[in-house]
Order: structure tokens, then C-alpha cells, then sequence
């Protein structure tokens, strides 16, 4: 039980990772040096982590990583959209 709480945190900096990011993408309106590559394959380890938490019924990995695939898909989002307004 007393790791429990390391989880909760590393969940917490870890789910939240990609924030920064997205409030610069947004505030520069640039994806400079941002790759897509990463975010795809952050995005799909961050899904398979997500998956596996169901098996397990480990609620910290289901929600941590839930959020973190909202964020992902975010930054995705905003990623394609400054790259085509940019073109």
C-alpha cells in the first residue's frame, strides 16, 4: 500500500507530460521541431499501456493512461492543423 502513492505521483508527471506542449504549439502557432513519429508512437504505447491496465483492472493505469491518450490526440490534433495552416 505505501507504494501505492508512488504510482498515484508517477502517474500524475507522467499523464500531464505532454501539457506544455500542446500550450506551446498554441501560444507559437508552430510545430517546429515536433515529430509526428514520436506522438504516433507515444500515442500507441500509451494505448497499449491503457489496454493492459483493463486486464489487470489496475484503475491507475486505465484513467493515467486515458488522459494521457486525450493529450496525445491533442497534440496530434493541433500538430496537423498548424502543419496544413502552415503549408
Amino acid at each position: 500500500m505505501e507504494y501505492y502513492f508512488i504510482g498515484v505521483l508517477a502517474a500524475i508527471l507522467t499523464t500531464f507530460g505532454f501539457v506544455p506542449q500542446i500550450i506551446k504549439i498554441y501560444r507559437t502557432k508552430s510545430i517546429e521541431n515536433i515529430s509526428i513519429l514520436t506522438l504516433w508512437q507515444f500515442g500507441f504505447g500509451v494505448t497499449l499501456w491503457m489496454i493492459y491496465g483493463i486486464y489487470r483492472k489496475d484503475n491507475i493505469l486505465i484513467i493515467s493512461n486515458f488522459i494521457s491518450l486525450i493529450t496525445l490526440i491533442t497534440l496530434i490534433i493541433l500538430y496537423y492543423y498548424y502543419y496544413y495552416k502552415n503549408k
